[in-house]
């Protein structure tokens, strides 16, 4: 499997502030351009943040697993870095799926404009309020305006009260990698505090080589690091000389 800086970019979705243009009603623009406003917001907000995750990977046709729990820390510059805090399972599963998924968030995340969702990358066709897990939803259906890698397909759904996102999900429409067929995807973010926070992702990527990557991450809640020089504070700190090899 290659180019998985473009995979990690594409499931973790990477979001930006666009400018506002006509949606499918006034109700629907106006609704994008609080999206819009809010995504800045999101961003700003978890800067200088960690939170713990638990990886799970596994390819089906191999028959192997894996799973790693991870501390994400962010800076107060937007840096992102992990500390590995324990694994079990494959090291090919480590080695080939979450390492790489791992070392491709860290490097990757540099262009953010090409793949943010905005009226600059996609139309936006408001399809109104619904309900997730007890909670009143806008929903947006997302088309490319480009075949682009980077892009895709489905759906986002909005907080009614922060116009914060509490689910994307779709499928790319152009993959980044001949050796892979299909790339498809649920994010799932929860409001605190009013901030949209990630919460769980659900990834399939079906490949030409090794069959079928299923990818489950789950986040726990952000916390704020330690303001001296952004170091994770009292019980990441044990975890300083952890490696993702070991």
């Amino acid at each position: 499997m290659r180019n998985w800086a473009l995979i990690v970019l594409l499931v973790l979705g990477i979001t930006g502030v666009g400018f506002a243009e006509e949606s499918d009603s006034d109700a629907g623009a106006e609704i994008v351009g609080k999206y819009l406003e809010s995504t800045h917001t999101q961003q700003e907000t978890l800067k200088g943040m960690q939170m713990e995750v638990q990886i799970e990977a596994e390819l089906p046709k191999l028959h192997k697993t894996g799973k790693m729990s991870a501390l994400r820390m962010i800076s107060s510059i937007g840096k992102l870095s992990y500390k590995m805090l324990g694994f079990s399972g494959d090291d090919t599963v480590k080695r080939d799926v979450i390492a790489r998924y791992l070392t491709a968030e860290t490097q990757g995340l540099q262009d953010t404009k090409q793949y943010a969702i905005d009226p600059a990358n996609y139309k936006f066709k408001y399809k109104g309020i619904e309900e997730l897990n007890g909670r009143k939803i806008h929903v947006f259906e997302l088309k490319p305006k480009q075949n682009r890698v980077g892009l895709f397909k489905g759906e986002l759904c909005l907080d009614t009260e922060t116009y914060m996102p509490v689910r994307e999900s779709g499928r790319f429409v152009k993959n980044p990698s001949v050796f892979l067929k299909k790339v498809e995807f649920t994010r799932d973010y929860e409001i605190e505090n009013g901030v949209a926070v990630p919460k769980h992702i659900q990834s399939r990527v079906d490949t030409r080589v090794v069959g079928r990557a299923d990818i489950s991450i789950d986040y726990t809640a952000p916390k704020k690091l330690d303001a001296a020089g952004d170091q994770p504070t009292s019980a990441a700190v044990s975890v300083e000389q952890a490696k993702l090899g070991h």
